[in-house]
């Protein structure tokens, strides 16, 4: 497999774990994240465990220009797996919260995303086969009180790559949204709140591996988990003033 995978977000959680399933696939890589130290010690580690090769970029996604700079970058590599894993939020009342940070997470969670995948996907369809993995969350199936920016982000996402795999039906192009519920990863500290307590929370190792199966078998959501789907379906069909209060009892405790 000559082919590469670009994922943002690579250097933790999800997508650290996304990376190692790309890498045991015989996918090179492109590794995108802020911290360079953790990006060139896992790169190290895929290429001496996988034999692959590796580039590393360290850039921040809240920056404009940054999705554009990342394609120049790779504009030679024949990148056909994007992963779109790069997110934050932000935990408070929203009259509280500072503006310039809410900016900032709609930006990487929602307007960098959308711009990696128009640039990537032109390559794409012209090469008639590529694979675009958005990572979205339960959280885009209900209004999201304390974390209303992030959870309206996620929805987003999730209606974009719907949307849009639906466009590229038989281009050889597939678009997939991964919906996690809650997992054991660094997003909860960065936020400043403490990780919900569920018993259900998965490790960041199950979500990618269900979205990486989702994502080669060109489905166009996968929610890791049955009891998460469970509770993905009860949200969407149930009143939104409950679903919402529910998840306001859980950013509370």
């Amino acid at each position: 497999m000559n082919d590469w995978a670009l994922i943002t977000g690579a250097s933790s959680g999800i997508g650290r774990e996304l990376a190692g399933c790309f890498a045991a696939d015989r996918f090179h890589l492109v590794l995108v994240a802020r911290n360079e130290k953790k990006l060139e010690d896992l790169a190290e580690e895929l290429h001496l465990k996988h034999g692959i090769m590796t580039k590393v970029l360290v850039r921040n996604l809240a920056i404009a220009g940054t999705p554009q700079d990342i394609f120049d970058s790779v504009r030679d590599l024949p990148v056909s797996i994007l992963v779109n894993n790069a997110a934050f939020g932000v935990y408070g009342p929203f009259s509280e919260s500072d503006l310039a940070t809410q900016a900032a997470v709609m930006r990487v969670n929602m307007t960098a995303l959308v711009e990696l995948t128009h640039l990537f996907l032109q390559p794409m369809l012209s090469r008639h086969r590529g694979r675009i993995l958005n990572v979205a969350s339960v959280a885009a199936f209900q209004p999201g009180p304390t974390m209303n920016i992030y959870y309206a982000s996620k929805a987003f996402v999730h209606s974009f790559s719907y949307a849009l795999a639906m466009e590229l039906e038989g281009t050889g192009v597939t678009v997939t949204a991964l919906c996690p519920s809650t997992t054991r990863t660094d997003f909860f500290s960065r936020a400043k709140m403490k990780i919900p307590q569920n018993w259900f929370a998965m490790d960041a190792r199950a979500v990618a591996e269900a979205g990486h199966r989702g994502l080669m078998r060109g489905k166009r959501v996968v929610i890791p988990g049955l009891l998460n789907r469970i509770l993905a379906a009860l949200a969407r069909r149930g009143p939104v003033s409950v679903a919402a209060g529910a998840v306001r009892k859980i950013h509370a405790q």
